[in-house]
């Protein structure tokens, strides 16, 4: 059965965008129909209040939001970082160096609890907990 066509409207457009003018051709290969046709359902969907999602703006919104994503936590990790050494510089502005410090026993007990607070706070992150309750060098609640 033929199906009854509306007129059709004669407009002229010229694109020169070369972005633009691909992303046109890939539509119109993608949905099987000549250009002039895509063009046309790309200004419908232009013009309509809620146009459906093209797959490919939601990629680059997709690619922004992780772009900005990575920016904060760039930035977090920086703050976090300069907080660090602040702790550290005030931890060791307030603690004397002492002729035990070079102690090789003293040396390791602090290694060893140094990996002991790494590995307490590695299973943490892994356990996505944030209970502060346990005491990293003992292992007691």
């Amino acid at each position: 059965m033929a199906r009854a066509s509306a007129p059709a409207n004669r407009v002229q457009v010229y694109l020169t965008d070369q972005k633009l003018f691909a992303a046109l051709n890939r539509e119109a290969r993608a949905a099987r129909v000549p250009l002039s046709q895509a063009a046309g359902q790309a200004i419908s969907r232009g013009l309509m209040r809620n146009p459906r999602a093209d797959p490919e703006d939601r990629m680059q919104m997709l690619e922004r939001s992780l772009r900005d994503h990575m920016r904060s936590t760039a930035r977090d990790m920086q703050i976090v970082q300069e907080l660090l050494i602040e702790v550290a510089r005030a931890f060791f502005l307030r603690l004397p160096d002492v002729i035990a410090d070079q102690d090789p026993t003293v040396q390791a007990a602090v290694d060893i609890r140094i990996e002991r607070l790494l590995d307490a706070t590695a299973s943490r992150i892994v356990a996505g907990s944030r209970d502060r309750r346990s005491d990293p060098e003992t292992g007691a609640s």
